[in-house]
């Protein structure tokens, strides 16, 4: 039998969660948004900038052929962490924006054309919806959408019927950052490749609470960052099968990407070094590697298992108070709960809510058209981690009794 968690010790791993807001002890419920770094990944990037700083594959000194390894070391750790068949699928990138874009631009630049399909959902974030907005006005494709149920849920009961074959893409979020909702990654792709269809994973909201393994799933690209699983922000990573990343142009242009350069045309390098113009995001691939190597330590099943129990409990408790109404669904979710209130505006109740120490966040969460969906201005979220306590979730019920009162 595994040793239990001691997840207080871990707690202890992140100081900042010892520092008070307005006067008043921290609480800090804004994971989605970004996750707190423990010591070993500020060490990782410490130790780099203190003994190994130098550029990345061009030097033939020391300090470079360390910082090279270092890495191209941390591309083999993205790799294992998802699952991929080669560390040449792994493409380092500014995180899950730069990733979907990156496709967008290089893949469906290249393949997508005038009455091609792309599939979204409801309840993509702006950052899987936007790129593909963009280029489907520059190649003449269409965008089309799986309704969000009133549950919160999928209607997948529609999914055959969208999944014609004008469609060339199928991009869904793994987890909603509004909703708390766990799509059905597996059956999604399957349901996808049996039409013909490739598929894109937003995985932002579930590198780094539970298990997932690409081959697994059957996803052709999965997009993540870094700064969302205890990593540095500016870095995170796209998968990408290797023979559809063979296929693809470059998307930036510059150094380190090519192989040859004349005054009229330059050739190109195999990816995933085709894809990474310039001097890369060294520090924080390196600073990567060493969250996951902090998150392994811990398990994602463990975490998984963690933040579900303590979604659980928050929503129990929030249920409770008056005025209160939670979005999304009821069953299995992410570390994500999402609600309203009676006679208060999210921007309000979320400053109510600073005042007293606890971190929230309010607004539409770049999801603007699922806010509308649901006919809301926006909504407040709080999102948990492993470092999370329900004690913080009992503080933050109490907090939000007060705000029930004082906004009656």
């Amino acid at each position: 039998m595994p040793a239990k968690t001691d997840w207080a010790r871990i707690r202890d791993d992140f100081p900042i969660l010892q520092e008070c807001a307005h006067g008043q002890p921290l609480i800090y419920f804004d994971n989605a948004a970004t996750t707190q770094k423990p010591p070993a990944v500020l060490d990782a990037l410490r130790r780099y900038y203190e003994h190994d700083n130098a550029n990345v594959h061009r030097g033939l000194h020391e300090l470079s052929t360390r910082a090279t390894e270092a890495y191209e070391g941390a591309r083999e750790r993205v790799a294992e962490y998802v699952g991929a068949a080669s560390a040449s699928e792994i493409v380092f990138t500014r995180g899950t924006t730069e990733s979907i874009n990156l496709v967008a631009q290089s893949w469906g630049g290249g393949f997508l054309h005038r009455g091609d399909v792309i599939l979204l959902t409801e309840m993509e974030h702006h950052s899987n919806l936007v790129p593909w907005q963009l280029i489907a006005a520059r190649t003449g494709a269409r965008l089309r959408f799986v309704p969000v149920n009133d549950d919160g849920t999928l209607a997948l009961d529609q999914l055959d019927a969208l999944l014609t074959g004008e469609v060339k893409l199928f991009a869904f979020t793994h987890v909603s950052n509004s909703l708390g909702t766990i799509n059905p990654a597996r059956e999604l792709c399957a349901r996808a490749r049996a039409a013909g269809v490739l598929t894109l994973l937003d995985a932002a909201q579930s590198a780094g609470h539970m298990p997932l393994d690409v081959r697994q799933i059957g996803c052709d690209f999965l997009a993540f960052s870094g700064h969302k699983m205890c990593g540095p922000t500016g870095i995170g990573a796209l998968y990408a099968r290797s023979e559809i990343l063979e296929q693809m142009p470059p998307w930036h242009g510059g150094g380190e990407m090519i192989t040859s350069v004349t005054l009229e045309q330059s050739s190109y390098k195999k990816p995933p070094h085709r894809f990474e113009a310039g001097t890369p995001n060294i520090a924080g691939a390196i600073g990567l590697a060493a969250a996951i190597e902090y998150i392994e330590g811990i398990g994602r099943e463990a975490i998984f298992q963690h933040d579900s129990q303590l979604t659980s409990y928050a929503m129990q408790c929030l249920a409770d108070i008056p005025g209160m109404r939670l979005l999304g669904p009821a069953g299995e979710r992410g570390a994500i709960v999402g609600f309203v209130r009676e006679n208060a505006h999210p921007h309000d109740l979320t400053t109510f809510a600073d005042q007293h120490g606890l971190a929230l966040r309010g607004g539409h969460h770049c999801n603007q058209p699922l806010m509308r969906r649901f006919g809301l201005p926006g909504s407040t979220r709080a999102s948990f981690y492993f470092y999370n306590t329900r004690e913080e979730v009992e503080r933050m019920a109490d907090i939000l009794r007060k705000a029930a009162r004082f906004f009656a």
